[in-house]
């Protein structure tokens, strides 16, 4: 195994590959190159700089730590939605490609198989699988959602830099078997979506969406909502009171919780067994 070296991770994936057949996989692979190609050509990053893993529905590049990643950022935000734009306008509805991207930077290793090794790539493939992404492009208009490492946002993109514009990147939290990964996706962050950390960056969305959006509080009819540290109202007991052979004196309010057995008397009137107020 070679000694790992310092690599830009870029990760791009397409939507629903498996929903697809074979004529119609094999079409948006040639799409999913085509586009990649074009990007990091359009960042000006060189064949002689890459290297890349094919996975099938998506493609896993490592990139010299010598490429600017500026330049990759401004063209993933830019370029790749720009080509989904033209590819779809002239592809029929079974054959719109929509991708997920993840860019991370970290250590990389290659073993004795041409496989790569190093958890910073694995932390990258679990970024793209989350469904904090998965949930951002499902819920947008645009083919495109990305999101970032923690480290990669530290680096770069926190400095604000032309054509990156940091207000645009919201953290969250991702859930793996390791443990919280914190990234940073590009654009709103889902509602509803699962351990969705916002940072400092605001409060965010309103949990719930996509049909789980949990039912709002409506007061009830003819008065306001009850404040929401207070119990509910309960009865209210005016004057003498007998319950079960005992005599309650006074206003008693909220009685709430009690078996009443017997007859009982409310003011002058006396009520049996079970029978309405």
């Amino acid at each position: 195994m070679t000694d790992p070296v310092s690599r830009t991770i870029l990760l791009l994936d397409i939507e629903r590959f498996s929903d697809r057949d074979d004529v119609e996989q094999a079409y948006l692979r040639r799409m999913l190159y085509d586009i990649t190609d074009r990007a990091l050509q359009a960042a000006g990053i060189d064949e002689t700089l890459r290297l890349r893993a094919d996975r099938g529905d998506s493609v896993m590049e490592l990139i010299d730590a010598s490429a600017p990643v500026t330049a990759l950022l401004r063209s993933l935000l830019t370029e790749v939605p720009a080509q989904l734009r033209t590819v779809n306008r002239m592809a029929s509805s079974s054959a719109q490609i929509r991708l997920r991207g993840v860019v991370a930077t970290g250590h990389v290793a290659v073993d004795e198989y041409d496989g790569w090794v190093g958890s910073d790539l694995n932390h990258a493939c679990r970024l793209l699988d989350a469904q904090v992404l998965r949930a951002a492009l499902r819920e947008r208009a645009d083919d495109f959602a990305l999101c970032v490492s923690d480290p990669l946002y530290a680096g770069v993109v926190r400095h604000d830099h032309t054509g990156i514009p940091k207000a645009e990147f919201h953290a969250v939290t991702v859930d793996s078997k390791n443990g919280p990964l914190k990234a940073w996706l590009h654009g709103p962050v889902p509602a509803g979506a699962a351990g969705e950390d916002h940072g400092d960056t605001g409060a965010g969305e309103a949990s719930g969406g996509s049909g789980d959006r949990p039912t709002p509080r409506v007061p009830p009819q003819g008065g306001p909502a009850p404040d929401r540290g207070a119990p509910a109202p309960g009865p209210v007991f005016n004057g003498a009171v007998t319950i079960g052979g005992g005599a309650v004196s006074g206003d008693q309010n909220n009685v709430t919780g009690n078996q009443i057995g017997g007859d009982f008397t409310i003011g002058t009137k006396n009520r049996g067994r079970g029978e309405g107020s």
